[in-house]
């Protein structure tokens, strides 16, 4: 993994989808094929019993590893669907939030 990537993907770690039918959203590492492709799921269209293998190229790493996830990959081999679809919440949320309060990318553009 010397190809600039921050760091190898770990279970339970959030990723951005950047090539494919579901680029630009967001899923968790749920497992690993080798050393070049991860299993992806969301648990809303991509469930964890029909896993997305994606080629590690056409995703993006964030820094956020969801410790209910990991743990309960670890624990049972398993996560919930409901699991999964918290932890992506959780991070847009907190993660992505803090983001855009600090540098909007194009002005005042809020319709509330």
């Amino acid at each position: 993994m010397n190809d600039g990537e921050s760091g190898s993907p770990k279970l339970g770690q959030i990723v951005k989808i950047l090539r494919g039918r579901e680029a630009n959203q967001y899923a968790v590492i749920i497992g690993f094929v080798d050393q070049k492709f991860v299993m992806l799921a969301d648990g809303d269209k991509r469930k964890f019993d029909r896993p997305k293998r994606k080629n590690l190229h056409h995703v993006e790493l964030t820094d956020f590893v969801s410790p209910e996830v990991k743990t309960s990959l670890e624990e049972t081999g398993r996560v919930t669907n409901g699991k999964l679809r918290f932890a992506i919440s959780k991070f847009v949320n907190e993660a992505l939030t803090d983001w855009k309060k600090g540098d909007s990318l194009d002005g005042e553009r809020r319709c509330n």
